[in-house]
Order: structure tokens, then C-alpha cells, then sequence
């Protein structure tokens, strides 16, 4: 855990677990909240050494010709390939987390969030004081990324697969919230919130 006054709070949870509607819930309620996804894509996309890094490892064709990364591209090159991805995450993730700390030093408050979705496949789990899963029954969630990505059943499906199981998540966590239909996520996230802070 790094020197911090701050408690720092991950908000994590699979695909259509509704991770951002919380994490947007939280935000609302006037907490501090980091999109480490959304980040991510800024810093590939406009910081210099990471686009340098990439570079060096894939070519200049990585990027188009408006200096934005060529995510198709790059999509093609680590798909089937795990050491491809590896090393992008080596110089991705670091950055990311680089600048969740001094994003952090930013606010006067008790806590600050992170919202990310691959928070323990970057190994960020133990710098966390507390961890929120969010999640849902699968068929909620594939519904939902179906609508959102305007995708099939099918490609769902393999993006869950291909990410870290909610029993794991869950079983890592330190609260739950469930955004089943029939669930209040507002209810559980001021509950859970009044644990924490």
C-alpha cells in the first residue's frame, strides 16, 4: 500500500456487470472517481513514450495518420498471441496507475475511486483499501452488452470468457453489489459506502 491519507476504493466487475453505473452513482454522490479504461485510451492515444514504446514493438503503423492508435490493427497483432499483449500491458498498465496516483493528489477528501474492470489482471488488487464487485446473472449481463455494443450472443459470450470469472472477482472483493433487475443498487452502494467511509 502506498503513502496515502486518502482511502483508495475499487469499483470492479465483468462485462454489463454495471460497474460504470455505479462507479457514475458514486461520482454523482460527489466522491472522486478515476475510469481506468477511459484513461488508458488517452494515454495510448496522446502520451508521447508510451506511443514511442509501442511503436518500437509494433511498428509505426500502430498509429494512423492522426496519431491515434490503430486499434484494429493492434487487435490483430495480440489476438492469439499472449506475449504481445503481456508486453502492451507492461507499458500500458504501469502509466495507467502512474497516473491514478497523481490524479489522486488532486482532491482534499476521505477517498478516492477507481473504476476498472481488469483491476486483479493488473495486479493492482493489494494497493487497494477496499474492493467493490459489481455484478449481475449472466443473462442480464450478456442483454445488456448486446444492447450496448450492438453485438450477438455469441461475441458476449467469448468476452466473458475470456475474462476473470465473477466467482473469482467475488471471492477477492470486499463487498458485492448486485444490478439484477430486481436489485436497488442506490440501497446497497449507500450501504456499502457507509461501511467504508
Amino acid at each position: 500500500m502506498e503513502q496515502n491519507t486518502k482511502a483508495q476504493i475499487a469499483i470492479t466487475g465483468g462485462i454489463g456487470s454495471g460497474k460504470s453505473t455505479i462507479a457514475k452513482m458514486v461520482q454523482i454522490m460527489g466522491h472522486p472517481v478515476f475510469y481506468a479504461d477511459i484513461e488508458a485510451k488517452k494515454i495510448i492515444d496522446s502520451d508521447p513514450e508510451t506511443k514511442s514504446q509501442l511503436i518500437s514493438l509494433f511498428g509505426k503503423d500502430i498509429y494512423d495518420t492522426n496519431g491515434k492508435l490503430n486499434r484494429q490493427e493492434l487487435a490483430k497483432i495480440i489476438f492469439n498471441n499472449n506475449n504481445a499483449k503481456e508486453k502492451v500491458n507492461a507499458i500500458v498498465h504501469p502509466a495507467v496507475w502512474d497516473k491514478f496516483c497523481e490524479w489522486s493528489k488532486g482532491f482534499k477528501c476521505s477517498a478516492v475511486f477507481m473504476e476498472s474492470a481488469i483491476l486483479h489482471e493488473c495486479g493492482w488488487a493489494d494497493r487497494f483499501d477496499k474492493i467493490i464487485c459489481v455484478t449481475a446473472n449472466l443473462e442480464t449481463r450478456i442483454k445488456r452488452t448486446m444492447e450496448r455494443d450492438n453485438c450477438s450472443r455469441e461475441q458476449v459470450v467469448a468476452r466473458i470468457k475470456n475474462q476473470l470469472s465473477d466467482e473469482e472477482k467475488i471471492s477477492k472483493s470486499h463487498y458485492v453489489i448486485y444490478t439484477n433487475d430486481n436489485c436497488s443498487e442506490l440501497e446497497q452502494l449507500l450501504k456499502t459506502l457507509e461501511k467504508i467511509l
